[in-house]
C-alpha cells in the first residue's frame, strides 16, 4: 500500500517502522516536507497527491496549527472562540484532503509532560493548558465526526506506552523528531491494525481452551465446585476479568467459541452452574468439547461457521497445544500466552488483530445471529426435504437502497465476504458511496429475517447501467444465509430493475478467487445463460423467479410474494425496489 505522511515534525522514524513491521499489509510511503501541512493538505495539485494514495496520516503538533494554542503556551490569555476557530480551520482542511485517499488518519494532539507542571492553574478554565488540550481534541473529534474516509487514533495510548522517554527534547533539538521510536513503533503498528480493518482481515473469531483459560484447575477431576473461578483468590478474580472482557469483544461483534478437551457434558454443566461465570452457553457461536485433535477442531467448528481458519485467533495455556495448532494451521494466529493468569486481560487487550473501522447494531447481535443459526438448522432434518424445510421458515427478505445509516455495514460487509462474492472487490466507505454516487448505478442493502429472529443485513447487490444492458457488480452475501433462496431473491431484484427501465439483457462477470467458488456454483444453478466460461446474462424480457418461500419487502413497506406465472409484481404494481428505479 501507498501511504502519505503529513506532519509539522521530522516523521522518517515513523515511515521506516511502516515499512519494517512485519504484519501485512506492506507500506511504500511517501513523506512531504515537515511543516507544509496547510499546503498539502489544501493543494490539490501538489505532486504528492499525482498517484492517489491508499492511505495519508496527518500528524500535528497543537501548536503549530493553531496559533492560540500556541499564545496559550506563552501564557499569554486566549479567547475561547477564536481557539475554536482555528480547529475548524483545521479541520475543514482534513476534510477537503480526505476527498483524495480511501483513508485519512489523523492521530490527537499531545504536549510534552513538562508544559503541564501548573499543578491547580493546568486545568484553568481561563489559561489551562491541559484544560485547552482536552478542549481542542473534543472539538476536532466533533467536526470530523461523520467524515467517512477519516479516522482519528488516540496518540495519548502511544505515549503511555512508550513511557517517560516519550518526548526527546535531545531529538527535536537535533533533527526536529518529536518523539521516542517507541512512540513511532507503537503508532506503526496501530495503524496497519487499522488498514487491515479497513481491508476486512480483521479476525473475527476467538477460539478459547476450557481448563486454566476460562477457569483455573481441570473440571474434569474437581467438577464444577472445585475450579478456580471468582471469590477472593488473586487467579480467581483475575478469570472472571478475562471473561468479562471476552464478553466486552463480543459485544463488538467478535465470536467467541470453545475448543477443549474435555468431556462435553462435565464442562457445559460447569459453564451452566457455576456462578462466578460471566460467560454462558449462549455466548459462544459454536463449540468442539471432546479427546479429538485440536486442529481437526478447530477446521470442523470454523467450516460449520463457514468462516476461514485465517479469521480465528486460538488462546491455549498449554504450549504443547499451541504448537501443535500453530504448525497444523499456519494460516491461524495463535499467540503466545502467559503462564500467570493474572496477565490474560492484559495479553488479551494488547491484541490489534480485531480492529474495525465501525461498530454496528448488527455487529452487537452477532453472537445472538449465530445462536438463531443453530436453532434452524437443528430444525431442518425434522422435514422430508428442503422446500418443505425452506416453506416453514417463513423468510422476509427486505430491501433498502444504499444510504448513510447502512453504509459501515455495507462497507464492512463488502471487505470481509469471500466465499458469496461476484468480484471480491473492497472499498472503504467513502469509496463505495462516491461509486455509488453515479447516476447510472444502483445499490442495494439485504435484510433477511425469519420465524428464529432476524439475521440483520446480510447480502449486497449493485447494478451498472449502460445502454441495453445492465451489469451485476456487487452480488454479495453472507455465508450464514447462502441456500435458503436468498440469492435467488436478489437477481430478482436486479432483473426488475432493469426490466423497470428498458434494460434488454442483464450480465454478471465471475472474477475467480481461491475462496469464491460458492459463488460460481451459485450463478451455474441461477438459470442464467453462461457466456464464455465466467460471464452470466439473462434475457430481461423474462421475468426472474421469486420462490414462493420468500415474502420480499421494500423500504416502502410495499410487499412481494411469489408472482404468478407470467406477471412481474413489481411492473403490474408499478413499484420498484427503490426510488432509483
Amino acid at each position: 500500500m501507498r501511504g502519505l505522511l503529513i506532519s509539522d515534525f521530522n516523521i522518517e522514524n515513523l515511515s521506516s517502522y511502516l515499512k519494517k513491521e512485519p504484519n501485512a499489509p506492506a507500506i511504500d510511503s511517501v513523506i512531504t516536507c515537515y511543516g507544509e501541512v496547510f499546503q498539502t493538505l489544501l493543494d490539490d495539485a501538489a505532486p504528492c497527491w499525482s498517484e492517489r494514495p491508499d492511505f495519508v496520516v496527518a500528524w500535528t503538533r497543537p501548536e503549530s496549527v493553531l496559533e492560540a494554542f500556541r499564545k496559550l503556551l506563552d501564557c499569554c490569555s486566549v479567547n475561547e472562540k477564536d481557539l475554536n476557530a482555528q480547529v475548524d480551520t483545521f479541520s475543514a482542511a482534513l476534510r477537503q484532503a480526505s476527498k483524495r485517499t480511501r483513508a485519512l488518519f489523523v492521530p490527537t494532539w499531545v504536549i510534552p509532560p513538562f508544559h503541564q507542571t501548573h499543578g491547580l492553574l493546568d486545568l484553568s478554565p481561563t489559561c489551562g493548558v491541559a484544560r485547552a488540550l482536552m478542549q481542542i481534541n473534543r472539538r476536532l473529534l466533533e467536526t470530523l465526526e461523520g467524515v467517512p474516509a477519516v479516522y482519528p487514533l488516540w496518540t495519548e495510548k502511544w505515549i503511555q506506552l512508550a513511557g517517560p522517554t516519550a518526548f526527546n527534547q535531545r531529538l527535536w533539538y537535533l533533527g526536529k523528531i518529536r518523539f521516542s521510536n517507541d512512540v513511532f513503533k507503537t503508532a506503526a503498528r496501530d495503524l496497519k491494525a487499522g488498514l487491515r480493518g479497513l481491508g476486512g482481515q480483521a479476525k473475527k473469531v476467538i477460539i478459547l481452551d476450557l481448563d486454566d483459560v476460562l477457569w483455573g484447575g481441570t473440571v474434569g477431576e474437581t467438577g464444577w465446585q472445585g475450579i478456580t473461578l471468582g471469590g477472593h483468590d488473586p487467579s480467581g478474580e483475575a478469570f472472571v476479568d478475562f471473561q468479562r472482557d471476552l464478553k466486552a469483544l463480543s459485544r463488538r461483534g467478535i465470536l467467541l467459541a470453545i475448543v477443549s478437551k474435555n468431556e462435553e457434558t462435565v464442562a457445559i454443566e460447569a459453564i451452566a452452574k457455576h456462578p462466578e461465570m460471566v460467560l454462558k452457553m449462549d455466548d459462544f457461536a459454536g463449540w468442539r468439547i471432546n479427546w479429538q485433535d485440536k486442529a481437526a477442531n478447530i477446521i470442523d467448528l470454523m467450516a460449520e461457521l463457514k468462516l476461514g481458519v485465517e479469521s480465528a485467533v486460538f488462546i491455549d495455556d498449554s504450549p504443547v497445544e499451541r504448537a501443535r495448532v500453530r504448525e497444523a494451521l499456519p494460516q491461524l494466529f495463535v499467540p503466545e500466552w502467559p503462564s500467570d493468569k493474572r496477565l490474560y486481560t492484559e495479553a488479551l487487550l494488547s491484541l490489534d488483530c480485531f480492529d474495525r473501522p465501525s461498530l454496528t447494531d448488527d455487529d452487537r447481535q452477532r453472537v445472538r445471529m449465530y445462536a438463531v443459526d443453530r436453532a434452524r438448522k437443528e430444525s431442518q432434518p425434522q422435514l422430508n426435504n428442503l422446500e418443505e424445510w425452506l416453506a416453514t421458515l417463513k423468510t422476509t427478505v427486505t430491501v433498502e437502497e444504499l444510504n448513510q445509516s447502512n453504509l459501515p455495514r455495507v462497507a464492512q460487509l463488502l471487505n470481509k465476504t469471500n466465499q458469496m462474492n461476484l468480484s471480491t472487490r473492497r472499498m472503504s466507505e467513502a469509496d463505495l458511496h462516491m461509486w455509488a454516487s453515479e447516476k447510472d448505478r444502483r445499490t442495494w442493502a439485504f435484510r433477511v429475517s425469519d420465524k428464529f429472529g432476524d439475521s440483520g443485513l446480510i447480502g449486497i447487490l449493485s447494478l451498472e447501467l449502460d445502454g441495453s444492458q445492465a451489469r451485476i457488480i456487487d452480488f454479495v452475501l453472507s455465508c450464514r444465509v447462502i441456500g435458503r433462496k436468498i440469492e435467488e431473491a436478489m437477481l430478482f431484484v436486479a432483473i426488475d430493475c432493469a426490466r423497470t427501465v428498458g434494460i434488454q439483457e442483464v450480465n454478471a462477470t465471475y472474477c475467480r478467487t481461491p475462496k469464491n467458488k460458492p459463488c460460481y456454483a451459485f450463478f451455474q444453478r441461477s438459470g442464467m445463460t453462461c457466456r464464455d466460461g465466467n460471464t452470466f446474462v439473462w434475457d430481461a424480457a423474462q421475468m426472474y423467479p421469486l420462490h414462493s418461500a420468500i415474502r420480499l419487502v421494500c423500504e416502502d413497506d410495499r410487499t412481494f410474494e411469489k408472482s404468478p406465472v407470467g406477471v412481474n409484481p413489481f411492473t403490474v404494481n408499478h413499484a420498484s425496489p427503490s426510488n432509483n428505479c
